[in-house]
């Protein structure tokens, strides 16, 4: 933002030029605003504003309308002498910054935006191994998932089909038979078992527990056909429980199988709880859990070291030497794996005479599937069939091809043909903007065909591929990064201000927020305009008592679409959580909900402040309410340069406490939501609570274009401006024609982003013809 040494650079220069240069008199305001700059500015700011050392090093630029640095410096510049710096010369410094060097569209003429080489990030990473080796299971999942685990009952210690008694779908693992025998005419001694199979649903990306509690004896596998997490049929006669911890790639779903034996205890019970990230330990969910039985995924183990975010999206352009030894233990865990399942991988047999050949091409499919393209001659010689030699055992070459290949650039980068794309490049493009991950074999064979390179095709692949679990877990990614889920670990309150707020009832919170972007982004609306004005959350029992509600959801665990009045709540703006997130133990924080609501919702840049105050309660007056507090702290013409759009924002959730609870009192005083905001163009707009905000986010351009900015990058991973000058503007236009659906905008953003170069390369050709 501007400072006083650069306005009063300003007013002096313009002295200056006045009286020695009369020809400036008569330029337009912009030719006359660069000559100051120019002649007294940019010793100090640099030509391009970009800051001088030991100067002034903060470079010059922010997302103010030149009517609102005009405004500013006419008032208060130059320090010294506010208000002595008006009319044209004000004018015509602000209208040359703005226009030279200030604003996003300046600085892209500067330096203009590029589509980079880049790494794989650490999540596409994760999700390429995963399903690289997922595509040589031939599963195709089912249409139709039912909830819940396949059960079945047996008369005897063992899973023998003539001893079958009972097979359903249990929708959660929690019984307690006590000394009864699950068949009532059978006597408890005589011995019985259950068996249940299916999969559970991982919402997210991390370390998931899990716990069994029986006395009887009990075997849990977890996306390991082969190996339990969770071993324990020699029993000690007591209630025992037995615990295990496994890495879970989110959005996915992993074959479960639970095997229990009940012999000569004098009980018989079982629960099956986990405590997934940012969760507690709970029964799993009915919701989280399927029927079908699908195959095992490789979850690596390794840890990667932090993906550049400094962008504001996670990109793969930090290559080091972490990162380095991170992709080799990587590709040697997955190399370790692949020989584990090598049989079962290339559909060999230990005893088969041309085993080595089914491996050999295992290998070759292995590769290509991993480089995105078909392989060359020279590739399969040098990759594949050098590494089989009759001195080296089967297994040892297949080390080798699959070390080889996770460490080869066709893996590791994404972009190294843009040079000259085709519809491989296209393909990959497309399956990493919706998956994080590489092309399915139909996308392969369209490639192949050379049936990638039109609209129509991009468009119709798309709309197959959001359909895809994957697309959603990208799509609930993006959402997490929007209303910053992740960046609020701790939501603890104060217990005595707050009885009831327990870890439970956050983890129920995180749920709701989860139901309720899903919800929207997955309607047949798709509507951006419901993701902030839709006036019902998702609610559990626990969280209608909290919150005095009136629903009553079956079950703890179940959670209902539960509507509010709308001049209370006003979608992801009032959700409880983020409410809470953004708050203090104690109280509420107008300051956190100001500028998560500034940056996220109304898309406005802010810049670090140049003096960090903490908020110190005990300093305030007792009687003050956190309104008044905040306006105090925040009073002096420094902070104001930022609080006074902060500020405005955050007042208007002032009637939601620390917990997200709607109040009309503090401190026995009336709270005040109304609050009167400046917009990006200096209009000002009054606001009497969040629906207002809500109404106004909803129709703003600057606020869309910041959304649809966020998609984009957090889909594509590169620059929006790297792909042409009009592309935001055509983003929008189509936003606005398909009544700002998600869906419609993602399959855009994937039809500019995967053929980017392409028309131009068929322009070329065809002269060539």
């Amino acid at each position: 933002m501007l400072v006083s040494k650069f306005i009063i650079l300003i007013w002096v220069s313009a002295l200056s030029v006045m009286m020695a240069e009369p020809t400036v008199l008569g330029a337009d305001l912009q030719s006359k605003g660069a000559a100051i700059y120019r002649q007294s500015c940019a010793r100090c700011h640099g030509d391009s504003g970009e800051g001088v050392k030991g100067k002034y090093d903060e470079a010059l630029y922010g997302d103010w309308s030149v009517a609102k640095l005009t405004r500013i410096i006419s008032k208060t510049m130059p320090e010294d002498e506010p208000g002595t710096c008006v009319g044209q010369d004000a004018e015509a410094v602000s209208k040359y910054i703005h226009q030279a060097f200030y604003s996003k569209e300046a600085r892209a003429k500067i330096k203009p935006a590029r589509v980079e080489l880049v790494r794989l990030t650490n999540r596409q990473y994760l999700n390429t191994v995963a399903d690289l080796l997922h595509q040589f299971s031939f599963f195709i999942p089912a249409t139709n998932q039912v909830k819940g685990l396949q059960g079945r009952y047996f008369d005897s210690r063992g899973f023998r089909d003539e001893k079958k008694f009972l097979e359903r779908i249990d929708p959660q693992i929690a019984f307690n038979y006590g000394t009864h025998h699950p068949k009532p005419e059978v006597t408890f001694t005589n011995p019985f078992s259950m068996q249940w199979r299916g999969s559970v649903m991982a919402p997210e990306t991390g370390d998931y527990e899990f716990f069994v509690r029986t006395p009887n004896g009990i075997r849990l596998f977890i996306n390991d056909e082969e190996r339990p997490l969770i071993e324990a049929t020699v029993t000690s006669g007591g209630l025992d429980e037995h615990k295990g911890s496994v890495r879970l790639l989110g959005g996915r779903a992993y074959p479960v199988l639970v095997e229990f034996f009940k012999s000569t205890e004098k009980s018989a019970s079982i629960i099956l709880e986990w405590k997934p990230p940012h969760g507690v330990r709970e029964i799993i969910p009915t919701r989280q859990l399927i029927t079908e039985r699908v195959p095992s995924t490789l979850v690596l183990d390794v840890s990667f070291p932090p993906d550049d975010s400094s962008v504001g999206y996670e990109r793969g352009v930090a290559v080091s030497k972490a990162w380095d030894e991170a992709t080799t233990q990587a590709a040697v865990e997955t190399a370790n794996y692949v020989v584990r399942k090598l049989d079962k991988l290339s559909r060999s047999k230990p005893g088969d005479t041309n085993r080595q050949v089914k491996v050999e091409v295992f290998c070759e499919n292995f590769m290509e599937i991993a480089f995105r393209r078909p392989l060359t001659k020279e590739q399969k010689k040098l990759f594949v069939s050098h590494q089989f030699v009759p001195s080296r055992k089967i297994e040892d070459s297949v080390k080798r091809v699959v070390l080889l290949t996770l460490k080869s650039p066709r893996f590791l980068y994404l972009g190294l043909d843009e040079n000259k794309p085709d519809d491989f490049t296209v393909a990959e493009r497309m399956s990493y903007a919706l998956w994080d991950s590489l092309p399915d074999l139909e996308l392969r064979k369209l490639a192949g065909k050379n049936q990638l390179r039109s609209k129509e095709a991009v468009e119709q692949q798309s709309l197959r591929m959001i359909q895809d679990p994957r697309a959603r877990a990208k799509v609930q990614h993006f959402l997490h990064q929007w209303v910053q889920i992740n960046h609020a670990e701790d939501l603890s309150k104060d217990a005595e201000l707050y009885p009831g707020f327990t870890p439970e009832l956050i983890s129920d919170l995180r749920t709701s927020l989860d139901l309720f972007l899903s919800d929207v982004a997955w309607s047949q609306t798709s509507s951006y305009r419901d993701l902030l004005l839709a006036n019902y959350i998702y609610v559990n029992q626990r969280m209608a008592r909290f919150y005095g509600l009136r629903t009553d959801p079956d079950g703890e665990e179940e959670f209902v679409r539960t509507s509010f009045d709308p001049a209370e709540r006003s979608g992801v703006i009032t959700h409880p959580y983020l409410l809470a997130a953004f708050s203090y133990t104690k109280t509420s924080s107008p300051i956190h909900r100001g500028v998560f609501l500034t940056r996220n919702i109304v898309g406005r840049s802010l810049k670090a402040p140049p003096t960090a105050v903490a908020f110190n309660d005990a300093e305030f007056d007792p009687h003050l309410t956190m309104r008044e507090k905040v306006a105090k702290l925040t009073s002096s013409q420094a902070c104001q340069t930022c609080h006074s759009v902060i500020n405005p924002l955050g007042f208007s959730l002032e009637q939601f406490d620390a917990v997200g609870r709607f109040r009309t009192t503090e401190k026995e005083k009336k709270i005040d939501p109304v609050s009167d905001y400046v917009t990006d163009d200096g209009s000002t707009i009054r606001f009497n609570g969040p629906r207002d905000l809500a109404e106004f986010a909803s129709g703003s351009d600057h606020a869309r274009n910041a959304f649809i900015e966020q998609f984009f990058h957090q889909i594509v991973k590169q620059p929006l401006l790297a792909y042409g000058s009009q592309t935001m503007t055509h983003l929008r236009q189509s936003f606005v024609a398909s009544e700002f659906n998600l869906q419609k905008l993602m399959v855009e953003i994937v039809h500019i982003s995967a053929l980017h170069g392409i028309e131009k390369s068929k322009v070329t050709t065809r002269k060539k013809t």
